[in-house]
């Protein structure tokens, strides 16, 4: 934000965000631009009709014409008052909707973001202050509409205040006026209107540099923001009211309330309220009046020497002081516009995170015999932004239809390991093959086809069960009801209200089914098995569950697998005895390899988690 912003670079900036959200909200802007266009004109419209109405009631009297202009002003009065009354509602309308529709631009980028920038905090930071600072100020791709219709107005305004004013200037005072006969003279009238440009553009910088000093107070403001929308709200979130009232939390969460001033009197806006943004905002409301007295001055001075009648006199000062505030108003959008680039810059900097993952080219081999090798050949990789190394020189290899379990103690690497297996990551050293070919080559899509996993923190959505089971709205009823018996749901899915159809969780309707964590990861293993991609890879998908049932699940499913290769990677090691292979992790390597009987049999790392854990399956 301390940069300086040039017009050229405020300008580009704000042309961007309107493409951009003209692309999710096309109508907005047809909108907008006739409600602007309408907003500016009828402030004209109602002192021209008025000029006129006086006019002939202070000169000529005729009530045939006095009829004509009533009528017709009425009319025209009122069409824009209703047409801008209906472009207003549907403008606020469709603001409103926008302010949703924005989002797809920033989920959009997500789902097309590389995994390993979406899984980096920094990433996640800067889209929260992003939005933060849309909550506490609305500055940033919001703020460019106001910023749009504002300038738009004004731009309007400003041409139609000169159309009704020229005559201001060059209707002459009569000879017989005496002294008042200089207000004719070319130089008086270009210094006035001048004075009166230049007074109304510094009121509109004094405006602009007001503004400006609400980028000092955001960084303040921002986590006052954050600090409110977490803890304004944790008293209603459902998840925390057992330990609030066990614990006492509230005293901990008044705390925090009663520290977070960011926005009190004693806060950062309002120091700066009482002090420069308060004094140049001030000032530029106190020239703008200097400018409408000047205006009245003149303009009454050419009326008494008679110049123009008393009609002219309410069109002259109507449109005039008009027009002044239209100037002011485009001018103090500069400080606007430059103050809100800075925020602007944040939201491109984060739509703009280049995709630097090679895609590939070469399509995945779809093998009916499902004959797949893969080979990890002297792979490190250290994640970004850190010192140590998640996984060091890591050689492995094995084939479709076996059954590999990876085993060791939290941060040993497994789960990094299947990462860098399904190309969420590419690791900094060495390579992964696949059938012999470097898994970079291939196209990124087909090869994750080739993988079902269920992670450790998988995710169900708010939506029917059936729609969980395909990641699709359309599905095969038979397929999604047969993986979810395979998993071990049959029994339960018989209860379900609506079967397939039945919504989970309650975020979108009271019917909703509230289901425990067992029966979740059985929902996600039965995603997996839908699928049916070769490779399926199982996280610590039964942590819900106890070590008896988790073996259950494991015998079954070792029947259910067939000829897919199954990974399995588990802090508990029951499911190891029914793996063809074992890879232990410890410091981001493989210490042992072997089969259950080989490596229980030998001291080193698995015998003591076995021997650890024995007694619960007994």
């Amino acid at each position: 934000m301390e940069k300086k912003i040039t017009m050229s670079h405020a300008l580009s900036a704000h042309l961007r965000a309107i493409k951009l959200l003209n692309g999710v909200g096309a109508k907005l802007f047809a909108v907008m631009t006739l409600h602007a266009i309408v907003g500016a004109l009828t402030p004209y419209v109602t002192v021209f009709f008025s000029a006129q109405i006086l006019k002939e009631l202070a000169l000529q009297r005729r009530a045939d014409v006095l009829w004509q202009w009533v009528i017709v002003g009425v009319l025209c009065t009122g069409a824009f008052a209703v047409l801008k009354a209906f472009l207003y509602q549907r403008d606020t309308t469709l603001l409103d909707d926008l302010w949703g529709r924005k989002e797809i631009l920033f989920v959009q980028k997500m789902f097309s973001m590389d995994y390993a920038d979406m899984d980096q905090q920094t990433t996640h930071d800067l889209r929260a202050q992003i939005r933060q600072t849309e909550n506490w100020s609305g500055w940033g791709l919001m703020r460019v509409l106001e910023t749009y219709e504002a300038g738009l107005k004004s731009v309007i305004g400003i041409l139609s205040g000169i159309a009704l004013t020229v005559s201001l200037f060059t209707s002459p005072v009569p000879d017989t006026a005496g002294g008042f006969t200089i207000l004719n003279s070319p130089v008086f009238i270009l210094v006035l209107a001048a004075v009166m440009v230049l007074v109304s553009m510094l009121a509109g910088a004094c405006s602009a540099k007001s503004t400006s000093y609400w980028s000092g107070a955001a960084e303040a403001a921002t986590f006052g923001n954050r600090l409110f929308g977490f803890f304004g709200f944790i008293g209603t979130h459902k998840g925390r009211g057992t330990d609030i009232r066990m614990y006492n939390q509230q005293h901990l969460v008044s705390a925090y309330w009663d520290k977070n001033r960011a926005f009190g009197t004693n806060g950062a806006i309002g120091k700066l309220a009482r002090g420069p943004l308060g004094i140049y905002s001030g000032l530029g409301t106190g020239i703008t009046v200097l400018v409408t007295g000047s205006v009245y001055v003149f303009t009454c001075l050419k009326a008494w020497a008679g110049a123009f009648d008393v009609g002219s006199i309410t069109q002259y000062v109507g449109a005039a002081t008009a027009m002044a505030g239209s100037i002011f108003e485009l001018t103090s959008l500069i400080g606007t516009l430059k103050t809100n680039t800075g925020y602007l810059d944040n939201t491109f900097r984060f739509l703009d995170i280049p995709n630097a993952m090679y895609q590939g080219s070469l399509t995945t081999e779809k093998r009916s015999d499902r004959q797949y090798e893969v080979e990890f050949r002297d792979v490190s990789f250290k994640y970004p932004g850190a010192e140590n190394w998640a996984l060091k020189h890591v050689n492995m290899k094995f084939q479709v239809g076996k059954r590999l379990a990876i085993v060791g103690e939290n941060g040993s690497g497994k789960t990094t390991f299947i990462k860098l297996l399904c190309r969420l990551y590419d690791p900094q050293e060495g390579q992964i093959l696949l059938n012999g070919i470097d898994i970079r080559k291939y196209n990124y899509r087909d090869y994750m086809d080739i993988f079902s996993i269920v992670f450790q923190d998988f995710q169900l959505i708010s939506q029917p069960l059936g729609n969980n089971v395909a990641s699709s709205a359309v599905y095969d009823e038979v397929k999604v009801r047969k993986a979810l018996i395979d998993a071990g749901l049959g029994d339960r899915l018989e209860t379900m209200p609506d079967g397939l159809n039945t919504q989970l969780y309650k975020d979108f309707t009271e019917n909703g089914v509230e289901i425990s964590g067992g029966e979740a990861q059985k929902i996600a293993i039965a995603r997996a098995l839908y699928k049916d991609a070769p490779f399926i890879i199982l996280d610590e998908p039964t942590a819900a569950l106890d070590p008896i049932a988790e073996a259950e699940i494991y015998a079954k499913f070792n029947d259910i697998v067939g000829d897919k290769t199954a990974i399995y990677i588990s802090h508990r090691l029951s499911s190891c005895r029914f793996c063809d292979k074992i890879a232990v992790f410890a410091d981001g390597q493989i210490v042992q390899t072997g089969s259950h009987e080989e490596l229980v049999s030998t001291d080193g790392v698995y015998a003591n988690l076995w021997n650890a854990q024995s007694q619960y399956y007994t």
